[in-house]
């Protein structure tokens, strides 16, 4: 995993004030010639002055900056948004983002299907997000869903020997838990379901295969990281410092 907390090369003023969203490069030299920034105590005019980042005190008009790299953040996806960067027609996950995290240029590792809700991480550590994605590493990922028709035993078995999809493709060995069942003119059920791939739509195409239909789909967790239910839908905070070392150590060890 990238950390923060290695040492990093020097930096032009501008561009490690600008990362961390102080302003434009532009913004930054006209406050500089303002004398308005120190470094170490002392007034820098020059915008393109160089600076370790994680070890010189930076201060503009007053204020001590933290500098950071990297920005984890966990949202509770909601529905009618889609995890990607940008799109034409749809809001994203990043339209959510107010401007102090969007300037990061996160991006959501893996994805979740536009009417899908639940756990999503959002970084720009492309490094992290490589090594949960990583097909050889098998994250395991946990969802929970509400399913048309009476999920049973024999759902359960083939779940757990790999289930052949439209395409011929066979998944993995999943491990499929009935919550609880609804029963009336169709039986609903409650299931949560542990794959450890993520083919398209492949919670819904396990179960069309089966003969059933997912009708609401949360992601729950990912790999040691767990969604905060305290979190509304379309909310978001950032990692703390032990969810992120068990990511991090998740990921490598897998």
């Amino acid at each position: 995993m990238s950390s923060s907390g290695n040492a990093a090369k020097k930096q032009r003023l501008d561009k490690m004030l600008s990362h961390i969203g102080v302003g434009s490069r532009s913004d930054i030299r006209k406050i500089a010639k303002q004398g308005l920034i120190h470094v170490n105590g002392a007034v820098v005019k020059d915008s393109g002055f160089h600076v370790d980042p994680y070890n010189d005190r930076v201060e503009v008009n007053g204020e001590v900056v933290t500098y950071r790299e990297y920005i984890y953040l966990m949202m509770n996806k909601p529905p009618d948004v889609l995890s990607a960067t940008e799109d034409k027609r749809d809001r994203t996950v990043l339209d959510l983002l107010k401007s102090e995290y969007a300037q990061f240029e996160p991006f959501p590792v893996g994805r979740l299907d536009k009417d899908t809700v639940g756990l999503l991480l959002l970084t720009n550590d492309g490094k992290l997000a490589h090594e949960l994605l990583s097909p050889r590493k098998h994250v395991p990922k946990i969802y929970e869903a509400t399913v048309e028709g009476e999920v049973d035993a024999d759902d359960v078995a083939a779940f757990a020997a790999g289930v052949e999809l439209e395409d011929g493709y066979v998944t993995l060995p999943a491990h499929l838990t009935i919550l609880s069942r609804q029963r009336g003119t169709t039986t609903i059920s409650f299931i949560s379901l542990m794959i450890t791939e993520g083919k398209f739509h492949q919670v819904k195409r396990m179960f069309q295969a089966v003969g059933k239909k997912v009708t609401f789909l949360k992601r729950v967790s990912m790999g040691e990281l767990k969604l905060d239910e305290d979190l509304a839908l379309g909310a978001y905070r950032e990692l703390t410092k032990e969810e992120l070392n068990l990511l991090s150590a998740g990921a490598a060890e897998l």
